[in-house]
């Protein structure tokens, strides 16, 4: 199984960009705001950031826990397809043996339903890139240009000094420095045109060794 984490700063496209490769790519998609949430993860609040203070440490505990919740469930589906399969495969063969072997329409029906499984999972948050690389097999980071990303933030109605603070965090590659100091494999995505979901599901495919 796969594990992707996609960083970025906040209005670089991380969430957009998650959301459409789970679904290109056939992974499970985990929001790191809902892990937060379902393990009491929050801290407190920071009122002049508007942020929740989240502790790291715990956050990584729960991401991987969720990521072993993930396998258990992929090995389930594979075991339960393969029996259901096995079944079908022993009814045919009682029932005609001689057109099992030609059935190429039964062993067809058979990929489609283990293509069907889940290939891994894709964790969208600027925090992901603290996970220790053993639980990592892609980084993806986001960027985007100033001027788009600063359109962006203000449409969020951020006040001036958030925009500020996650342009010199954009600036000074805030994300993309700390996780290639984690050791990660990195491949940085720029969303300021948009996203060509097919273009990057391919060359992350390549890269990790997904069809």
């Amino acid at each position: 199984m796969k594990v992707l984490i996609v960083t970025g700063s906040p209005g670089t496209g991380k969430t957009t960009l998650s959301a459409k490769l789970a679904k290109k790519l056939g992974f499970y998609y985990i929001d790191a705001n809902k892990v937060i949430k379902k393990y009491n993860i929050s801290e407190g609040y920071d009122r002049k950031r508007k942020t929740k203070i989240i502790n790291v440490n715990k956050l990584n505990k729960a991401l991987i826990k969720e990521i072993g919740n993930y396998k258990k469930l992929i090995q389930k589906n594979k075991k339960t397809i393969n029996k259901i399969s096995m079944k079908k495969y022993n009814e045919k063969i009682h029932s005609n043996k001689s057109k099992l072997i030609k059935n190429k329409k039964f062993q067809k029906n058979i990929n489609n339903k283990i293509k069907r499984i889940k290939k891994g999972i894709i964790i969208d948050s600027h925090l992901s890139h603290y996970l220790p690389r053993r639980y990592v097999d892609l980084c993806i980071v986001t960027k985007c240009g100033l001027k788009e990303l600063k359109k962006r933030l203000k449409k969020r109605k951020y006040s001036e000094n958030k925009v500020r603070e996650n342009l010199d965090a954009e600036i000074f590659d805030v994300c993309l420095n700390e996780a290639k100091e984690n050791k990660h494999d990195v491949i940085v995505i720029n969303t300021t045109k948009g996203i060509n979901i097919k273009s990057i599901s391919s060359k992350i495919g390549v890269f990790v060794g997904i069809r």
